[in-house]
């Protein structure tokens, strides 16, 4: 499992999904062999949580960006609807004059 976390930024949210999965599976089956004494490799396990690590982070990531941009346009539409009721006001003030 390629898990660098630049290689993993370029992967659409269902890969990082799926990716998870099998590492969780993947996981699942060595702490099994680990409990029954057939596990060979014990680091495997330690790599494998930390892919898992890395695979979340880079969807957390992805979450809190897009959480940004949506405020981002919440205020800006907010500005921008402030700005045109500042005009109007403006505007009836100039009529009154």
């Amino acid at each position: 499992m390629a898990s660098k976390a630049a290689e993993l930024r370029e992967l659409p949210d269902e890969e990082l999904y799926v990716r998870i999965d099998s590492a969780k599976e993947e996981l699942f089956n060595l702490r099994f062999q680990l409990a029954t004494g057939q596990l060979d490799n014990t680091a495997r396990l330690k790599d494998l949580r930390h892919d898992v690590a890395r695979v979340m982070t880079v969807l957390r990531e992805r979450h809190l960006e897009a959480e940004l941009e949506a405020e981002l346009a919440r205020v800006e539409a907010a500005m921008e609807q402030e700005r045109h009721e500042q005009a109007a006001d403006d505007g009836a003030e100039e009529d009154e004059a």
